[in-house]
């Protein structure tokens, strides 16, 4: 059950969200930036030791503490490893004072009405019950909408909020991610359709349950503002989305009230070949530069 103080911390928005939670399809990608090729691991289960080791790394440097980073989402494998001794989601909460989240997604469908609806989750109650005992305060789950499709973009909502409420039964608060792919030509209007098919929902919830959002940095700055002050939001973050580190924080710090939840804009420089000061001093770099765009808006 989320508690109080995890709840003002991530409701007042000094910091961002870092998105640790690259799953089994985007690991090789994620390593092979880090200066890891494949070629260096052999199994899934070495790919995931090298990819633990980097996140470890990340999460124990001096600027990772929840003044600049309010949250960490991590992958149900990170969730189940340790830190420093101890489990996960307890060395990011008592340890750096960042409140622990749980991708909870198995990938998406195939394109369909121009969208990608997420994949059935199996055992997802069994996932939550055991997230929650470990500490976790919300999750997040992630579609994907590549055109201007009023019905794919109210299917890729009412899915969000469908599973979205299921997981609050569980008493974690959902992060519910309909990206909007950056590169279609139709994305301002894409994002409208997004934000009316939203309110509707929020509308609809009931007054003791909150959600959190993850959008797309979108065309037209402020443009979720009214989202941002909704009742029933307890939090408005952005995802990179493929833009530069540089153009993201551009267009975050365009947006009042929306703080970033960066994955490959926050790893972006870092490198296994690094000592530990130059690892630290670029990832502190990186730290300040999006704690900044997220709370000049």
């Amino acid at each position: 059950m989320a508690n109080q103080e995890q709840i003002d911390l991530i409701r007042a928005g000094q910091g961002f969200i870092a998105a640790l939670d690259q799953s089994g399809g985007s690991t090789p990608k994620a390593l092979a930036a880090y200066g890891i090729e494949q070629d260096l691991f052999a199994s899934d289960a070495d790919m995931y030791n090298l990819i633990h080791e980097m996140r470890t790394r990340i999460v124990k440097s001096p600027n990772f503490i929840g003044q600049k980073v309010v949250g960490a989402i991590l992958f149900a494998d990170t969730m189940d490893r340790e830190f420093e001794g101890k489990s996960a989601p307890t060395y990011l909460w008592k340890n750096r004072g960042v409140v622990p989240f749980l991708k909870v997604d198995t990938g998406l469908l195939d394109t369909a009405d121009d969208v990608q609806l997420l994949k059935t989750i199996p055992n997802l109650d069994n996932l939550l019950v055991r997230a929650t005992k470990l500490g976790i305060f919300g999750t997040k789950m992630r579609s994907v909408i590549h055109a201007a499709n009023r019905d794919g973009i109210y299917q890729v909502v009412a899915q969000q909020f469908e599973i979205g409420r299921q997981i609050a039964s569980q008493g974690l608060v959902p992060i519910l991610e309909p990206e909007v792919n950056i590169t279609i030509a139709d994305k301002a209007r894409a994002e409208k359709i997004l934000k009316a098919a939203l309110i509707e929902q929020l509308d609809n919830l009931p007054s003791n349950q909150s959600v959190m959002l993850k959008l797309t940095l979108p065309e037209v700055p402020n443009h979720y503002f009214e989202l941002c002050k909704h009742p029933r939001v307890l939090s408005v973050v952005a995802l990179s989305g493929g833009y530069s580190r540089a153009e993201a924080n551009e267009r975050l710090a365009q947006n009042t009230s929306v703080i970033a939840s960066f994955s490959r804009a926050l790893t972006e420089g870092l490198s296994a070949q690094q000592n530990d000061g130059e690892f630290d001093q670029t990832l502190s770099k990186t730290i300040n530069e999006i704690k900044q765009a997220s709370i000049s808006g």
